[in-house]
């Protein structure tokens, strides 16, 4: 079942990374979004995914219903989450924001604060 998940996990964060790169704001919006859900899966599936006895009690006791999940990924999970909704509802606002100003939403032409007769930096390929 880890595997699953690890694949998952990467291919979260290879479409998170994908849209974070691209030159439209809402695409970045939507990449990080998914990098925090990538993120989550990465902590539930690092913290046992199958439940196990807790390493306080004896290995020689009755372990039949002792079996329990680990809480600190989940205690971790939804802190993120938490993180997560609020950076994006700032990110939101910001994108709209920027989007009302200057009417677009293209990275490329947010060069408002720079003169517009300096060229381009070089794209360092």
């Amino acid at each position: 079942m880890e595997a699953v998940f690890a694949v998952v996990v990467g291919i979260f964060f290879t479409a998170a990374i994908y849209l974070m790169l691209s030159r439209y704001s809402i695409r970045i919006m939507l990449g990080i979004a998914i990098l925090g859900n990538a993120v989550n899966l990465l902590l539930f599936t690092a913290g046992r995914v199958t439940p196990e006895v807790p390493p306080i009690i004896q290995k020689g006791a009755a372990t039949l219903d002792l079996a329990a999940a680990n809480p600190l990924p989940q205690a971790l999970i939804l802190t993120a989450i938490v993180i997560s909704f609020s950076f994006l509802a700032f990110l939101l606002v910001l994108t709209y924001r920027a989007y009302q100003a200057l009417k677009t939403d293209n990275t490329g032409e947010m060069r408002l604060a720079e003169p517009e007769e300096r060229p381009l930096p070089p794209l360092g390929y």
